[in-house]
C-alpha cells in the first residue's frame, strides 16, 4: 500500500550534489515526488510503499556524494496522495531558525581538469567547478545555498551553462557557482608598468615569466590574496620577506604534485591522504634534503600544499617551476587581503605582477594547516576546507556566543546541538583583525540564523575578545560567563572526544590568567565541563618584563637560573651582556615589573636561549620551534628527575654541565624534551593513583610540538593510559571557544 513519505536529512547536503543526487537515485527507483533544500536541510517527498521507502533511503546512505555528511535523518509517513507524477527539484524555501551545514570550499575536482581540455566554451577556465567541487563557504552570504545568495549572484549564466544547469544528468546539474569563458568570472592582471592583461593565456605567460625571472606576484585566490615567488630563488624570498615583515617565519611551498615534492620531502601514507584530499590543507612534512633554506629558518619540517585552484595548476603546466613560495597576502598580523580596492593599494606596488577577480571573496579564508602525529593527524589552524564544519555535541548549545583567546583568535558559536567554530582570524591586537573578527561574528549571526541568548569569554581583562564581550553584555544584558584558560583548554578536548566524566588534563601554553592573577600556562587540573581545581603546576618563576619576557627569551634564561641560584654561562653573558642580565637580576630582587608564571612557553624560551639556538622570538613560538627542530632523534637520555612535583633544580644543573663539557645542543635540546616528558608523566602516575582518575586529555599551544606529544603519547601508551589530545580542533588558542562553549553549555544548560 502507497503512502505519502516526508524525509527531512540533516547534515553536509548543500553545496555537494545532493538534490542532483536524489534526483537521479528516484529515477533509478522509479519514484514520484521532489526534494528541495531549506535553511535545516534537505527534504524530500515521496509517494511510494515502505518497502520501497526503506530501499531508497538505505540507497542514500550508501551512495551518497563523496563530500556529502549526513547526521541526522527522519521519516514521517502521511496518508497518500496523487500529487505527483514524476520526481523534481523544488525551488529553496525558507524554513525557520534551524540551519544545514554550509560546505567549505572544495578544491577542483579531477573531472573539471578534464573538463577544461575537451569543453569548448571552458577551454583553460581557470574558474571551473560543479556539484563537487569549487567555492562554497567563501562566496556565500545566506541560506538556503543557491545562487542568488552567493557572490555569483552577478554573473547571469549563458544559455549553455543554464542548460547544464537544468540538465538533471550533468555534473553541473543545479551547480551554484557554474561558470564558462562567456558568462563567469574573469582574471586581470597589471604588471609594475601598468600594463593591463585580460587574455588567460597571455597572463598565464606572465604569471609564470614573472615568477621564473625572480619576480613577485600577488593573485587573488579562493578566500584571498596570495603572493608567489620561486621557492628556489633566495633573492625573491628575503625581498617576499622584506615585503611582509616576517624576517623568520616559515613558508609554506606548493607544489605541483606528490612526486615533486618527495625530492625533497618524506611523505607518510596518512600525509599523502591529507596533501590529496579535497580539503588541501598545508602539511608541515619533514625534509630529508633542503630546499631553501630561507624557506624555513633552522627547521627541519616544510610547510607543503597542492594546487587547489585552476590557475594553480596551470602555473606548473606552463613553465618549468617545481617549487613555488605561496603565501598570504597580509603584511605583518594584518588579516588576508580579499578586498580588490584594498589589494590595488596594498599590493599592486609591491608584486612584480599584480592578477586580481572579479568574484568578490564573501567569507575570508586562510589555507589551513595540518600536521601527522603517528598515524593520525592534529589541525594547527583551521581555516578552508574545514570551517564551517560543525563539531557536534550531545547536549544542547543553542544561543551560546564564545569569544575565544587574543593571539591566534577564533570564535564559536552554538546551534542546537552543534558548535560552529569560525575560521582562524589571527591577532586582535593588530586593529584591521579585531575589525575583522566583529565583522565575521556578525556575519555568522547571519549565515546561521544565531541570535546570542548566552556570552562566554577569558577571564582576562585586557584581551580585548573579553571587553568585547563585556561590552556586548551590558548593552544587551546578557549573560555573560567568563572561564579561566585552561579550564576552555582541557574541555576542547572533551568535546572532541564526548568525555563527561572527570578528566587529569595537562595544559600547557604561553600564557592565561590564572584565578590567582598569575600568569598560568603549566598547569595540571582535575576537570569536568563545569569546573575544575588545579592540583600541580609548574614551578613560580619571575616573568621579568611581563610581556617583554614572552618576545625576549633570554629574560627567562636569567629567571630561571636566578631562581635555581645556578651561574650565568659564559655564552649568555657573551651573547646578550652582562649588564643587561645584571639589570634583569635586579628587577627580580627588586620585584619591579616582575609578575609570577608557571607557563611551559616560557622554560621552552628560557632553555633555548641557554643553548644559544634563540635568543628572541621574531614571531610567536619561534625560540620552542627551533628548540625541536634542534633536538636529536637518537638522544634518549634524560636529565636526573625530581624526586616529587615540578622543579627544573636537577633539568638546569644538567644543562649548564653539559654546556661546560661541550656537548652538542641538539643532544642537550633532545634530552630536555625527553625529561619534560618523563617528568610530566611522573606526575600524571603519582596523581592518577591520589584521585582515582583513569583518563588523560592534553592541550595547550604547546602540543603543536610534534616530539613531546609524541613522546608522551608513547609512555601514556605503554602504561596502558587513555590519552586524548585534539585533532579537529587547534590545541592553540584558536580552540579556546570551543571549550569555552562547552563550559558554558555545562551552565547555561545544567549539562554534565
Amino acid at each position: 500500500m502507497n503512502h505519502h513519505y516526508f524525509i527531512h536529512i540533516e547534515g553536509l547536503v548543500q553545496g555537494v550534489g545532493f538534490r542532483p543526487f536524489i534526483y537521479q537515485l528516484a529515477r533509478e527507483h522509479r519514484l514520484s515526488g521532489c526534494v528541495d533544500n531549506r535553511n535545516d536541510g534537505v527534504y524530500i517527498e515521496l509517494d511510494c510503499s515502505g518497502k520501497e521507502v526503506k530501499r531508497f533511503i538505505r540507497d542514500i546512505l550508501s551512495k551518497k556524494p563523496k563530500i556529502a555528511h549526513i547526521r541526522n535523518y527522519a521519516v514521517s509517513r502521511l496518508p497518500a496522495t496523487s500529487g505527483f507524477s514524476d520526481f523534481q527539484i523544488n525551488e529553496s524555501k525558507e524554513s525557520g531558525s534551524q540551519i544545514t551545514r554550509i560546505s567549505p570550499d572544495i578544491a577542483v575536482c579531477e573531472d573539471c581538469l578534464r573538463d577544461r581540455g575537451t569543453q569548448p566554451h571552458r577551454l583553460f577556465y581557470p574558474f571551473i567547478n560543479c556539484t563537487h567541487c569549487g567555492p562554497r563557504f567563501s562566496i556565500i552570504k545566506d541560506l538556503p545555498y543557491d545562487r542568488q545568495q552567493t557572490t555569483m549572484s552577478e554573473f547571469k549564466m549563458c544559455s549553455r551553462c543554464q542548460s547544464e544547469y537544468e540538465n538533471l544528468t550533468d555534473r553541473r546539474f543545479h551547480a551554484q557557482p557554474i561558470a564558462c569563458n562567456d558568462c563567469g568570472p574573469r582574471y586581470t592582471g597589471t604588471d609594475d608598468s601598468g600594463i593591463l592583461s585580460t587574455d588567460y593565456p597571455s597572463l598565464l605567460h606572465k604569471i609564470t615569466a614573472t615568477i621564473q625571472s625572480g619576480g613577485i606576484v600577488a593573485i587573488k585566490g579562493l578566500g584571498g590574496y596570495n603572493l608567489l615567488c620561486d621557492a628556489h630563488n633566495t633573492k625573491s624570498i628575503l625581498r617576499l620577506r622584506q615585503i611582509k615583515q616576517r624576517e623568520k617565519k616559515p613558508f609554506a611551498v606548493m607544489f605541483p604534485d606528490e612526486n615533486r615534492a618527495k625530492r625533497w620531502l618524506d611523505i607518510t601514507d596518512t600525509e599523502s591522504a591529507l596533501l590529496n584530499s579535497w580539503r588541501k590543507p598545508i602539511v608541515l612534512l619533514r625534509e630529508h634534503q633542503k630546499l631553501n633554506p630561507e624557506l624555513n629558518r633552522g627547521l627541519t619540517t616544510l610547510g607543503a600544499i597542492l594546487p587547489y585552484m585552476p590557475i594553480h595548476f596551470d602555473i606548473f603546466k606552463n613553465s618549468n617551476l617545481d617549487a613555488v613560495v605561496f603565501s598570504s597576502g597580509n603584511f605583518g598580523d594584518e588579516p588576508i587581503i580579499t578586498d580588490n580596492e584594498e589589494a590595488e593599494k596594498k599590493l599592486r606596488p609591491i608584486a612584480d605582477l599584480f592578477v586580481s577577480h572579479n568574484r568578490d571573496i564573501h567569507n575570508r579564508v586562510d589555507d589551513s594547516v595540518v600536521q601527522c602525529i603517528h598515524n593520525d593527524f592534529q589541525i594547527i589552524r583551521r581555516s578552508r576546507g574545514y570551517v564551517p564544519e560543525p563539531i557536534i555535541t550531545q547536549g544542547q548549545t543553542e544561543g551560546i556566543l564564545a569569544f575565544g583567546a587574543e593571539k591566534t583568535a577564533s570564535f564559536a558559536v552554538g546551534k542546537s546541538k552543534e558548535i560552529i567554530q569560525s575560521q582562524y582570524i589571527g591577532n586582535l591586537s593588530n586593529v584591521e583583525t579585531f575589525e575583522f573578527y566583529q565583522e565575521t561574528i556578525q556575519r555568522f549571526c547571519r549565515l546561521f540564523r544565531f541570535t546570542p541568548r548566552y556570552l562566554v569569554c577569558d577571564l582576562h581583562p585586557d584581551y580585548l575578545s573579553t571587553r568585547l564581550a563585556q561590552e556586548m553584555s551590558a548593552k544587551t544584558e546578557i549573560e555573560l560567563l567568563q572561564v579561566q584558560h585552561h579550564h576552555a583548554h582541557a574541555v576542547s578536548v572533551m568535546i572532541e572526544h564526548r568525555l563527561y566524566d572527570d578528566v587529569l588534563a595537562i595544559c600547557l601554553d604561553g600564557t592565561g590568567l590564572g584565578t590567582d592573577s598569575c600568569s598560568w600556562g603549566g598547569e595540571v587540573l582535575r576537570c569536568n565541563r563545569n569546573t575544575f581545581s588545579r592540583l600541580r603546576h609548574l614551578p613560580y618563576v619571575a616573568l621579568p618584563g611581563g610581556d617583554k619576557a614572552a618576545k625576549q627569551g633570554w629574560r627567562m634564561a636569567v629567571s630561571y637560573l636566578h631562581h635555581y641560584r645556578l651561574p650565568i654561562p659564559e655564552s649568555l653573558k657573551k651573547a646578550i651582556g652582562i649588564e643587561k642580565i645584571e639589570g634583569i637580576k635586579q628587577m627580580i630582587d627588586k620585584q619591579i615589573n616582575t609578575p609570577c608564571t608557571s607557563s611551559c612557553g616560557r622554560l621552552f624560551d628560557a632553555v633555548s636561549a641557554l643553548l644559544g639556538i634563540c635568543y628572541q622570538n621574531s614571531f610567536q613560538g619561534e625560540a620552542a620551534i627551533l628548540l625541536e627542530h634542534t633536538a636529536s632523534e637518537r638522544e634518549t637520555g634524560t636529565y636526573p628527575l625530581p624526586r616529587q612535583g615540578f622543579s627544573f633544580q636537577l633539568l638546569f644543573e644538567g644543562i649548564l654541565d653539559d654546556l661546560s663539557q661541550h656537548i652538542s645542543r641538539e643532544n642537550i635540546a633532545a634530552k630536555f624534551h625527553n625529561t619534560l616528558a618523563s617528568v610530566l608523566l611522573n606526575n600524571v602516575l603519582e596523581l592518577l593513583n591520589e584521585t582515582g582518575l583513569s583518563k588523560i586529555v592534553l592541550s595547550g599551544g604547546v602540543f603543536q610540538n610534534k616530539k613531546l606529544l609524541q613522546l608522551l603519547i608513547q609512555q601514556f601508551k605503554d602504561k596502558k593510559i587513555p590519552c586524548y589530545y585534539t585533532r579537529q580542533i587547534p590545541c592553540n588558542d584558536a580552540g579556546i571557544a570551543v571549550g569555552q562553549l562547552g563550559i558554558g553549555a555545562a551552565a547555561f544548560y545544567k549539562q554534565p
